[in-house]
């Protein structure tokens, strides 16, 4: 193979990696359907994630609020629960062969109380919506080497390549049961949302998107400057780096609401229909303060690395609008089917990713101090799609106090093959699951469930590189109700 083309190899799997921060900011935390989970509570989740039409217990705060108006009485339902993320991720190219993903395991906590008296259900319930990233360690041969601004080929820092982003939910539900035929229910969610990345871009995908205007600012001007001044002769690569200790919080973060709609209509006593309407969030930009953006160069002294540190912001990154409508059948005193229909508006919030980047007007290193106060702003298309999910289960019970559960979900993935990259492949399509519940007595119950998403593989058209991704989720929550 000739020295040009295999260049032109490791620049395209480069080129990838810029693909990958850009994108990936905007939700490394892919669950499995895009990011958004294919489930929420155990009960739900041994369903195949059909919620809609049922009491899927305190979980219907992520589902449909308007089920807790199908509770009798006068009641009080505390619930905890933990989700556990188990991805298998891995990226291939022929000429750098497979590198798999050490972020396999992804803990997801949440704890809620609903009162119900007379026709109202009301309470605050605090969930993980998401909290997934993949990491890919010091030296991977992916992420290697790649081409310098100026053509030549050129290592990349060597460092950790990873993402990770945690996005939560307290919520505040509203629940009342007009009549003995139907439920409606409104509720106010106060998000948060947290980003680590460090990701490597090399020198020619960088000088591809300055020329494309995908990326400027003055930080970019004073490069090109110090170019034309030969003081620096090329550029390696560029790595942006900002990332903080904690499993469960990004360095770049920030606070926002949504809202939810729902109903629920008893249309016989067998067979109930629900509808919900969860609202696009309105999240202010992620910002990271402490972070760096370094400048692999070529300057007459030799190669050097100059890191500038400032404040990143991941701007408008917004979880999307999603609406649904599912049915309940209680074909039997013992079995109960469900099926879902619901639709997540990824084209609305993953039309294109924007990161920016200001740097401190004093500056640690000497290298960088003619830097200082300049900034950044850099853009990605993402292009993805809506993505409508079919979800269908079952529940029976086995016993008085014990139910068995299973069911399966169907969809496509939304990401287009040429925005794909190895950092982010959001790619699971179908789940299959099984669950279970068990009553201990009226007051203290527990359910747990297990899904399954079969290895899915997709190329990118751009670059050759290959995804794949399978993954295995749990779920346990116990209710105490009094």
């Amino acid at each position: 193979m000739s020295t040009q083309r295999y260049s032109s190899r490791i620049a395209r799997r480069s080129a990838l990696a810029l693909s990958v921060g850009l994108g990936l900011c905007a939700g490394s935390a892919w669950a499995t359907h895009g990011m958004n989970l294919d489930a929420y509570g155990a009960r739900a989740g041994g369903m195949g994630g059909a919620s809609f039409a049922y009491d899927s217990g305190n979980s219907a705060v992520m589902n449909n609020p308007a089920t807790l108006g199908l509770r009798e009485g006068t009641r009080n339902d505390l619930g905890v629960g933990l989700s556990v993320l188990s991805p298998r991720v891995s990226s291939y190219h022929p000429m750098a062969g497979s590198v798999g993903s050490s972020g396999t395991n992804y803990y997801m906590p949440s704890i809620s109380f609903i009162r119900t008296q007379d026709r109202f259900s009301f309470g605050a319930a605090m969930n993980a919506q998401g909290g997934m990233g993949t990491e890919y360690g010091a030296g991977s041969s992916l992420f290697a080497g790649g081409m310098s601004m100026m053509g030549k080929m050129a290592m990349l820092s060597g460092e950790e390549v990873r993402s990770e982003l945690s996005v939560g939910r307290l919520m505040f539900p509203l629940a009342y049961k007009v009549n003995d035929r139907l439920s409606v229910a409104a509720q106010l969610d106060f998000v948060w949302a947290g980003l680590d990345l460090k990701m490597d871009m090399d020198g020619r995908s960088f000088g591809s998107m300055v020329q494309s205007g995908r990326a400027s600012g003055s930080m970019v001007n004073a490069f090109q400057g110090a170019m034309q001044q030969g003081m620096v002769r090329d550029v390696n690569y560029a790595r942006f780096d900002f990332s903080d200790s904690s499993d469960f919080t990004g360095k770049a973060n920030n606070t926002g609401f949504a809202g939810k709609l729902g109903l629920v209509f008893k249309a016989s006593d067998r067979i109930s229909i629900g509808a919900t309407y969860h609202s696009k969030t309105k999240l202010g930009d992620l910002e990271a303060g402490g972070s760096t953006v370094t400048m692999g160069v070529d300057t007459p002294m030799g190669a050097m690395a100059i890191p500038v540190t400032g404040t990143v912001k991941v701007i408008d990154f917004q979880w999307p609008e999603t609406y649904g409508v599912g049915v309940a059948f209680q074909a039997t005193d013992r079995l109960m089917l469900v099926a879902d229909i619901k639709q997540l508006k990824w084209s609305k919030t993953m039309e294109n990713f924007v990161l920016g980047f200001t740097a401190d007007a004093a500056q640690g290193n000497p290298m960088a101090a003619g830097f200082g106060g300049t900034s950044m702003t850099a853009s990605m298309a993402q292009n993805w799609d809506d993505q409508t999910v079919f979800a269908f289960g079952g529940e029976y019970k086995l016993m008085d106090n014990l139910a068995l559960r299973a069911g399966f979900s169907l969809t496509d993935n939304p990401i287009p093959d040429s925005t794909l990259n190895p950092l982010f492949p959001a790619i699971t399509k179908n789940h299959m699951t099984l669950g279970l519940g068990y009553r201990f007595n009226k007051a203290h119950s527990l359910a747990a469930a297990v899904s399954y998403a079969p290895r899915v593989q997709q190329t990118n058209s751009e670059n050759g590189i290959t995804s794949s991704h399978s993954q295995t989720n749990w779920r346990i929550n116990y209710n105490y109700t009094f």
